[in-house]
């Protein structure tokens, strides 16, 4: 493992902890070379996901894009790291586990995390699906809201403060 100070590949560990899931491991290293400590994440990677974007570019799939864009639809809403953290864990081992292609659609992840984040929290659901499917008019907002199941309506009420009357 190289040090990212002074990019020496001398390092040991001190210390190994698995997470709560036994998913990842995180192991503290401290470098021979310059003394400086860092952590390392270690995980089974199953295989190599490929991402074909809707313009037909294909990417590598990036764990961190995804968690940086659930992160962002559940902006100032009640949801934890670990909540997300655990959202992003399972909609990559569903994509290694799930998918058989060589690349997967972009739509196929897009509709993953639109499903998660249906259920974790419904705010940072029209969040999201508002960039994903680029909505461009009111219209595209009441037709999604629409959609939501009632059992949501008490938690975006009370999100918007709002009385629990149809606005639509």
């Amino acid at each position: 493992m190289r040090c990212p100070y002074c990019n020496s590949t001398d390092s040991r560990v001190t210390d190994s902890r698995p997470d709560t899931e036994d998913a990842i491991i995180r192991r503290r290293r401290v470098c021979n070379q310059c003394g400086a400590k860092f952590t390392t994440v270690e995980r089974v990677q199953m295989r190599d996901l490929l991402i074909r974007k809707n313009t037909g570019k294909i990417e590598q799939f990036d764990r961190d894009k995804l968690r940086r864009s659930i992160k962002l639809a559940c902006r100032n809403r009640e949801v934890s790291d670990e909540q997300i953290e655990k959202l992003v864990t399972s909609i990559h081992r569903r994509l290694e586990t799930e998918t058989t292609d060589d690349s997967i659609s972009s739509s196929v992840v897009g509709q993953m995390v639109s499903d998660s984040l249906l259920n974790l929290d419904p705010i940072a659901f029209i969040r999201f699906v508002s960039v994903y499917r680029k909505f461009s008019k009111i219209s595209d907002f009441k037709k999604i809201i629409n959609q939501i199941p009632e059992m949501a309506d008490d938690d975006m009420a009370q999100a918007c403060h709002l009385p629990q009357t149809s606005l639509f």
